[in-house]
């Protein structure tokens, strides 16, 4: 879905808008993941009980589509700032970022859950602490692996989330707090980097991408990968090709291209920012409405 989505707007961005071809692949790499927290929070918020497990499936793609457009946006920077890379290379760190990083998360979530249930700590505020110092060790023994971080932390999350834990409540209290401190702090730090008076120059270009992804390149993937799925019915198909929101992640995936000084990389960062915005005034406000059409609202 990922690939579709990126290789769908590059065409766009390079054939319609005339950008250039390793640009449009930025954009397009960048802006293929949908973004989890913006998911949770616009269905939590609103309050919407969705038919036919659509919200499940709605927070695992969101959640899980992130290690590959994370993926795609490294190698093209890779690809762009060490004059190209192989076929077989690009192929290789892919095979090896997703194996290690799928059983990385899982053997560490097991272990978490573990040692959270068998560890007999006097002080029931430490439990929520050890589990996010077990993010932390899932993230870095993963990446010194050569492995897939973002993928490995997802994997485990559900691993935990999924077991009988100790002080359940407690550590998810602790968990949406944290969760939404560290939201304020990234849309604080990112807002930093912005400077109003350049969005007037890609307002426009921006707004196309923003468009063609919500009316076509979403649509379009996600119809692709469902159809091995006979039952699903064409009311959740046409939900889960609206709920697209981008949010914090494509930002951030922008901002790497910025770092390794692609040319070209403020203006993506640009249009990343200025299509995010877009997606969560367009379909985070229409998602109750759009339930309610498709009868998917119970």
């Amino acid at each position: 879905g990922v690939i579709f989505t990126a290789a769908l707007t590059t065409v766009f961005c390079f054939f319609v808008l005339k950008i250039k071809l390793l640009e449009s692949m930025l954009i397009g790499a960048v802006m293929s993941s949908t973004d989890a927290a913006s998911v949770f929070s616009v269905l939590r918020s609103k309050n919407l009980n969705l038919k036919y497990n659509t919200a499940s499936m709605l927070e695992m793609e969101s959640g899980s589509n992130d290690p590959m457009a994370y993926m795609l946006t490294i190698v093209l920077i890779q690809f762009i700032t060490s004059a190209g890379m192989g076929a077989d290379d690009i192929l290789i760190s892919f095979l090896i970022q997703f194996a290690v990083g799928g059983a990385s998360g899982f053997l560490l979530g097991k272990l978490a859950v573990v040692i959270i249930n068998k560890i007999d700590l006097k002080n029931q505020s430490l439990y929520p602490i050890l589990l996010l110092s077990f993010i932390f060790f899932t993230f870095t023994m993963t990446d010194l692996c050569k492995g897939n971080g973002y993928l490995a932390v997802y994997i485990a999350g559900m691993m935990v989330g999924n077991a009988r834990i100790v002080n359940r409540k407690e550590i998810a209290t602790f968990m949406n707090g944290m969760t939404w401190l560290f939201q304020i702090i990234m849309f604080l730090s990112l807002g930093l980097l912005v400077n109003p008076h350049e969005m007037l120059s890609i307002a426009i270009p921006a707004t196309l991408i923003g468009i063609f992804m919500i009316v076509l390149a979403r649509p379009l993937s996600v119809l692709l990968c469902l159809l091995p799925f006979k039952k699903m019915n064409i009311s959740s198909r046409l939900f889960i090709s609206w709920v697209g929101l981008r949010g914090a992640v494509p930002i951030i995936f922008a901002t790497y291209p910025v770092v390794a000084d692609v040319p070209g990389s403020t203006q993506i960062f640009n249009i990343v920012f200025f299509i995010t915005i877009l997606s969560l005034v367009v379909q985070g406000t229409t998602i109750s409405w759009m339930a309610k059409l498709l009868h998917l609202d119970t």
